[in-house]
């Protein structure tokens, strides 16, 4: 059962280093900022000084090494890939202050990696963002390690909550996470193309088919949000006996789409069990 933890307001949320500035780090950066945190609260490294400067340059935010970033902050936001994690942690370690909050966005890293390589008694948690974060709509799911008290899960849910819907669960259903909201974008974005290319190949003009899909794709996407029913239901009242919806449907089926959307996420959820213990 996801659960949201509760404000602590005894202790405050203080400054936030991001270390990386990819895509996830910039997002978050960006998210931050919009929700009212000051930029003088953040401090972000990244192992380019070309990208820093950039990110200096776009956001008014401080930039540091990443010893120098972990050395000053209060949370730490890990977002590298996972094959970089060891090193950057062997980099961090001995510069965190005792408390210091360690959250990693990075795919398959478990919360018993992160407190391996840390300080004993760090608290650390475990989040699997998604990329429309961008557009404050992202969904990241967080998962507490075991040093990890109520007031560091809001904070890791507060951090990710400027950029859209945040979940604390299990740490054992992390993979299920990764291959479902993680990459899922993904696998819309997939759908997308397919059904824009359906109706070029059917004579529409790209343009044309562009903005219907998208849209047809949004309005969906809204139903399911604002009603509340299940996905049967209103894929049901789309699909008249005999009609064009059955007929496009049968297809799908015939040509085992639904089962090749299991496969391929529960594919997705291996490699993520296998990224944690590539890094191992």
């Amino acid at each position: 059962m996801a659960e949201t933890a509760e404000r602590s307001h005894e202790v405050p949320i203080g400054k936030v280093a991001v270390i990386g500035a990819g895509v996830m780090g910039e997002t978050l950066v960006s998210g931050l900022l919009r929700a009212g945190r000051p930029a003088g609260d953040l401090l972000v490294s990244d192992r380019s000084p070309e990208r820093l400067a950039v990110i200096k340059e776009r956001y008014g935010v401080g930039v540091a090494s990443a010893a120098d970033a972990a050395a000053g902050v209060d949370t730490v936001v890990l977002a590298v890939k996972p094959q970089d994690m060891s090193k950057v942690l062997d980099t961090i370690r001995d510069h965190l202050a005792p408390g210091t909050l360690v959250v990693s966005i990075a795919a398959g890293i478990t919360t018993a990696f992160l407190e391996g390589r840390l300080p004993e008694g760090t608290p650390v948690a475990r989040v699997m963002p998604n990329t429309p974060a961008l557009v404050d709509e992202g969904m990241a799911a967080v998962s507490p390690g075991a040093h990890c008290d109520a007031h560091h899960l809001w904070v890791a849910q507060d951090l990710m909550r400027s950029c859209g819907k945040v979940l604390s669960i299990p740490e054992e259903h992390q993979d299920a996470v990764t291959a479902i909201s993680g990459s899922g974008p993904a696998y819309i974005f997939y759908v997308v193309e397919a059904m824009i290319e359906a109706g070029v190949l059917l004579g529409l003009p790209r343009g044309t088919s562009t903005e219907l899909v998208v849209q047809t794709l949004y309005g969906a996407a809204t139903m399911l949000k604002e009603t509340g029913e299940h996905p049967t239901v209103l894929r049901e009242r789309v699909s008249s006996p005999g009609g064009t919806t059955m007929s496009a449907l049968r297809e799908l089926d015939d040509n085992k789409v639904r089962a090749a959307f299991l496969t391929a996420m529960e594919a997705a959820a291996r490699r993520s069990a296998e990224l944690a213990s590539g890094a191992g």
